[in-house]
């Protein structure tokens, strides 16, 4: 048999990693439907004891979620895409907060409503 150095030896352990570390990440997206990850499906990678879930040209550029596990690197993930979107608006007090209209009466005014007056 000739000898390679362990090269296909560490080549194989790569493949079974990556297979791993793929196989829980659809595990975490299955309980986790919904989630950013699930969705957006970022990449994996591993560098220094550490995943990172990255979508984005760049660590610099991208959204990244850094963490020990996979799932804790999903978790990061989804945490920085949702802090990205800016906070959540409750739209009961957009709606009343410095406008006298009631929401119907703005759609209306906008032209949004005709199209949807099946709906009154």
């Amino acid at each position: 048999m000739k000898k390679n150095n362990g090269q296909a030896s560490r080549a194989r352990h790569a493949m079974d990693y990556a297979a791993t570390a793929m196989e829980q990440m659809e595990l975490y997206c299955t309980a986790h439907a919904g989630s950013p990850s699930s969705i957006r499906c970022p990449q994996l990678l591993f560098r220094s004891e550490l995943w990172i879930a990255l979508l984005g040209p760049s660590m610099e550029e991208g959204i990244v979620g850094i963490g020990p596990t996979v799932a804790a690197a999903l978790r990061a993930f989804d945490s920085q895409y949702l802090a990205g979107l800016g906070p959540a608006v409750d739209p009961a007090s957009k709606a009343g907060a410095g406008s006298s209209r009631s929401p119907k009466s703005t759609l209306k005014s906008r032209g949004k409503l005709s199209s949807f007056a099946w709906l009154t």
